[in-house]
């Protein structure tokens, strides 16, 4: 996100908060970042300082702490994008199912607007407080929301695989995430009721998409970033292949960040996404049977994390969609 906003023209980072490295510079943590925030440090993070420093504040925290902070500053009235899941889900049962907690703050869940900005643009523009979508909620949605223009699709059963990069994890390692045990290696995580799922399911019933089933299993493997969605739909024979594959290219032809590619042309490859915000997508008939598969790779810390987030923020704070995200991607890596 610091480096996104090396690049914005409006906008002004002026606190930087860290558990760990207080007091130091950012370039102590970033330093290919050193050159652009000279004489800003990390510091603890203080409810009054964000409130007498900034217009808006991104919270990149776990859970727990976004719940702590979230309502002080939603009292103030302070513009909040969370990229924490603290209020991606609208419906507090669903919360406590998923996340095993109940919602200390239901009230507020409606508060926020969830923050896929190709499919909420005109929630995210008249609000102020969004909550930033998961990496791999993101890429399973982008994959599937042209649907919506398709019907008869209740006998429609949706398979998504998501393989996944070590930063999904975090900075810090764990048994599975360290590197040399992540190398070389490549294995299914939380195949069962996997957060991000309840996102996907929130999103189908918001613009009334009615499927036989969906299922979404992870795999992480051996890269540090980057998201490929395999996404099968099967049992979708209503449909002529070339019928879907135009309703794709249809349904994200203004969209500057999702690019709609032809197989064998061109197939999603996450090289070419990273550092961006932006989705490659390609739609592949099944060949036989009634299976059509559409493949979409983002970078999960760009569009799946900070690039969409701010592109949600520009929408919302009335900046143009592309301002300080509008990078291409660097090849090779």
């Amino acid at each position: 996100m610091l480096r996104f906003f090396s690049f914005h023209k409006g906008v002004e980072v002026t606190y930087v908060t860290s558990r760990e490295h207080v007091g130091k510079p950012i370039q102590y943590v970033h330093p290919n970042l050193g050159s652009f925030y000279k004489g800003l440090r990390f510091e603890r993070l203080d409810i009054d300082l964000i409130l007498n420093r900034c217009d808006h504040v991104f919270i990149s925290t776990p859970l727990e702490v976004s719940l702590e902070i979230v309502p002080k500053l939603f009292e103030s009235n302070i513009g909040v994008v969370d990229l924490s899941p603290a209020f991606r889900l609208k419906d507090p049962e669903t919360f406590k199912r998923y996340y095993g907690i109940d919602h200390p703050y239901p009230d507020l869940l409606e508060k926020f607007v969830y923050g896929l900005p190709e499919l909420y643009f005109d929630k995210i523009k008249r609000s102020r407080y969004i909550a930033s979508p998961g990496c791999n909620a993101t890429a399973s949605i982008l994959s599937i929301a042209p649907l919506k223009d398709l019907k008869k699709l209740d006998k429609v059963v949706i398979v998504i695989d998501i393989k996944a990069g070590s930063s999904e994890s975090g900075s810090k390692p764990t048994q599975w995430d360290h590197h040399p045990e992540r190398a070389s290696s490549v294995r299914p995580y939380s195949p069962v009721r996997h957060r991000h799922l309840a996102e996907i399911i929130q999103f189908l019933y918001d613009y009334r998409i009615k499927i036989g089933s969906i299922h979404m299993i992870p795999h992480a493997i051996p890269i540090v970033r980057g998201v490929l969605a395999s996404t099968h739909i099967i049992g979708i024979d209503n449909y002529r292949f070339e019928d879907i594959s135009r309703a794709y290219s249809r349904f994200y032809s203004k969209s500057l960040f999702i690019k709609v590619y032809w197989y064998p042309q061109i197939v999603p490859d996450v090289r070419n996404v990273i550092g961006t915000n932006f989705a490659e997508l390609t739609v592949v008939g099944g060949g036989e049977g009634s299976r059509v598969s559409v493949f979409t790779a983002i970078d999960n810390m760009g569009k799946g994390s900070a690039g969409q987030a701010i592109q949600a923020f520009n929408i919302s704070a009335g900046f143009e969609e592309y301002e300080g995200i509008w990078i291409p991607p660097i090849r090779p890596i």
